[in-house]
């Protein structure tokens, strides 16, 4: 019998070649001014190549801002002009030409915006290091040493909405198959998820359809924009980690249903990173159970990551039915042929560059 983890999956018109992605990882590589900030150069497109013709079935290309207030870091990808789409189209065509599916993730970084990247320290770079004033649903700052972020407006948040639906066009004609949009990890769409992060009082606060209201609107606009016979994608922290002070693995249940309905075709289920007093269990796969969840009790399709590390736990959260797909991260940054040794261990194939294969 194949193994589960190298069978070609289907979303709507697009079949992957396996079930070994590769999740947003932030390079922070890019120009940080000038008419080149937020353009892919050619780390970037060594960097993604590399996974590919090491066999990955689908590529989500780093968290691609769609303002550029809305950069993680200051080196942050962007895609709010044509400048950046044309650079990306370079990495999306070579990775559907070596056999993987092209995809990318647009956000918008809001309070956690004008970072610095983890081999400096995290934290705000500030305007000596070409920082901006960030935006957020409240002014609460993330964490000790952060700015206040300025609280957006109702017309804010339709620009931004409008940003969304702009950077899918571009992703679109550069070439990507599938789309994520970014909704995790304490940014701009999960802070309003989350009532730690969301104050408000108005129709985007409080109650649970108004703190969904901006994630349904932006998926919304995006789906609008994006092919009926290609993919979207939806990353959520299913859980803040800070109990009913947060968003909860049962709000994530019951938001899942709903970005169903409104044409997602996957959620990317993840955890964590909207700061505050957080316990989180780490351990190999303790992710995996949050998408497990999601996808027996509303049967969207599922993506599991989370210290996923080694061909037998990956093939067993596929095989048992946990999830759909299994997206590595900080692993295909250590082994950029992990899909092809995976194959190989699990006695499966995936695709290799002629170049390569033949001495595989």
């Amino acid at each position: 019998m194949s193994a589960a983890l190298f069978k070609p999956y289907t979303l709507r018109s697009l079949t992957i070649p396996n079930r070994v992605w590769m999740a947003p990882m932030c390079q922070y590589s890019a120009e940080t001014t000038g008419p080149n900030a937020g353009v892919a150069h050619d780390w970037h497109f060594a960097h993604y190549a590399s996974r590919a013709t090491g066999g990955t079935g689908l590529i989500l290309v780093e968290a691609t801002a769609v303002a550029p207030e809305g950069r993680i870091s200051p080196a942050d990808l962007g895609l709010w002009n044509d400048t950046q789409a044309e650079a990306l189209a370079r990495i999306a065509a070579f990775l559907k030409d070596h056999g993987t599916v092209p995809g990318i993730q647009i956000g918008h970084a809001g309070r956690k915006a004008a970072t610095n990247p983890p081999w400096v320290g995290r934290g705000p770079v500030g305007e000596d290091g070409h920082g901006w004033q960030p935006l957020a649903p409240s002014p609460v700052a993330f964490a000790d040493g952060y700015p206040v972020p300025t609280e957006l407006t109702t017309e804010r948040i339709d620009e931004i909405v409008g940003q969304f639906a702009d950077a899918a066009r571009r992703a679109l004609a550069a070439g990507f198959q599938v789309l994520e949009v970014h909704g995790a990890h304490g940014y701009l769409i999960g802070e309003f998820l989350s009532p730690h992060s969301n104050h408000r009082t108005d129709a985007y606060g409080g109650s649970f359809e108004n703190r969904t209201r901006l994630a349904l609107r932006v998926v919304d606009a995006v789906r609008a924009v994006w092919p009926a016979e290609l993919p979207l994608f939806f990353r959520i922290s299913a859980t803040d980690w800070l109990g009913e002070q947060g968003w909860t693995a049962d709000e994530t249940v019951r938001f899942a249903a709903l970005l169903r309905e409104h044409g997602v075709d996957l959620l990317d289920v993840s955890s964590g990173g909207n700061g505050g007093p957080a316990d989180i269990p780490v351990g190999p796969g303790y992710q995996v159970p949050f998408a497990a969840r999601v996808k027996a009790e509303t049967g969207l399709p599922v993506a599991a990551v989370g210290l996923i590390t080694d061909s037998e736990q990956a093939e067993k959260i596929v095989a048992n039915g946990e999830a759909d797909a299994v997206l590595l991260g900080r692993e295909l940054l250590r082994d950029a042929s992990w899909a092809r040794r995976a194959a190989r261990e699990l006695g499966a194939e995936t695709h290799a560059p002629d170049q390569y294969a033949w001495a595989i």
